[in-house]
């Protein structure tokens, strides 16, 4: 069984038409994928979709650390953020084996957008976490860190290397599997990654109608 997992947090940007958008393309495009799950404090109803309470009122992306709770899912899990667009044959997503996203703009550093692990792989994550939850959202936490901003993937980053257990990057596994987004790009990669303000509600064609599912 391979669980596609994404997390939302009310309060923000997202509602469940962005889970309903994500699980649309799963189906199409990764069915392999043969639960979609999704972590959230909202009244979730969304069709294929298993929501499951959060536990813990981390605040903003701090949430994601709750996907790593022992229990959730067994077999091959991919965390996968909302504003990604399935545009293509995804299927390697859901193959097995540790691998996570190599952050856009650090070279060499995990980034949480997309991570795969399998069942309770990375259930010390969350347990580390949940254990002083406040001491790891303090900036500075994980000592000197090239990223600008202190968020949920630097403690993830920082907690693997610690335990020598620093996955494989998507980008080297899966050559050609992501492509992140470009607004000039007609023809886009099977995962589109957004990066920064850009979010493919506000995208141009092809992507908006990727995103929407209008697209056969």
């Amino acid at each position: 069984m391979a669980t596609l997992l994404t997390v939302l947090r009310g309060g923000g940007r997202y509602d469940g038409l962005w889970v309903q958008r994500l699980a649309k393309g799963a189906r199409r495009h990764a069915p392999a994928f043969t639960r979609i799950l999704c972590l959230t404090d909202l009244d979730l109803d969304v069709d294929g979709v298993e929501a499951v309470p959060l536990r813990h009122d981390w605040p903003a992306w701090w949430s994601k650390m709750e996907a790593f709770r022992p229990g959730l899912s067994q077999g091959t899990t991919v965390l996968c953020d909302l504003d990604t667009v399935l545009a293509g044959d995804a299927s390697a997503l859901a193959e097995p084996g540790l691998a996570a996203m190599e952050d856009y703009f650090l070279k060499g550093r995990v980034s949480t957008a997309l991570l795969r692990w399998d069942g309770d792989e990375l259930g010390d994550l969350y347990e580390t976490f949940a254990a002083d939850p406040g001491r790891w959202m303090r900036p500075g936490s994980c000592g000197s860190v090239p990223n600008s901003v202190h968020g949920d993937q630097v403690v993830v980053d920082h907690l693997l290397r610690k335990s020598a257990r620093l996955p494989p990057f998507f980008q080297a596994r899966h050559p050609g599997l992501l492509d992140f987004y470009d607004p000039a790009t007609q023809e886009p990669g099977p995962v589109v990654i957004f990066i920064g303000d850009s979010k493919p509600d506000r995208a141009g064609e092809p992507i908006r109608s990727l995103w929407r599912g209008d697209t056969p």
